[in-house]
């Protein structure tokens, strides 16, 4: 017996993408199975380590535990759109400048739940940091190279024009 189907349109990116998926599919599981965004990664798939955020509306959701149909007409963003003009974000270049990603697994969650703490607060305090980051485990560092790479992307961000995360 074939699975009940539903058409969707994603805005993810900012693109627009019109697919037909199976109505139980996570999130998580069309971005990267119907998509091709394999960037946003399976981790535990209860909604308990973080690995799989994306932002919807500027916001981190976690893609495991969302149905497609429920952020249909939101803006959807994976770590394939961070970004911008082909240029890494600045979260992304202080990742990698830091050493802040080790496997790298945890990683697209950690910057896309550190991008939407500094569009919220620029300028955040470590605790800050560590109260965003804590729903996003990873299990290669102590955290403190990640803490350090918000810090300095939020830096990096004040002094550049516009200062937008």
């Amino acid at each position: 017996m074939e699975a009940e189907k539903t058409v969707l349109r994603l805005k993810i990116n900012g693109e627009i993408f019109d697919l037909v998926a199976p109505v139980h599919k996570s999130l998580l599981e069309v971005l990267r199975e119907e998509l091709g965004l394999t960037g946003t990664k399976h981790g535990c798939e209860l909604g308990e380590c973080g690995t799989c955020t994306v932002l919807v509306n500027g916001r981190p959701v976690l893609s495991c535990l969302t149905l497609p149909i429920e952020v249909q007409g939101q803006e959807i963003t994976t770590i394939e759109g961070v970004a911008h003009n082909g240029r890494p974000h600045p979260l992304q270049t202080a990742f990698t400048e830091l050493g802040a990603a080790q496997c790298g697994y945890c990683t697209p969650g950690m910057i896309l739940t550190a991008k939407a703490l500094l569009e919220q607060t620029p300028h955040p305090s470590r605790e800050q940091i560590q109260e965003a980051l804590s729903g996003n485990l990873c299990r290669c560092t102590g955290y403190l190279k990640i803490f350090e790479a918000v810090e300095l992307a939020a830096a990096q961000l004040g002094r550049s024009e516009g200062g937008n995360a």
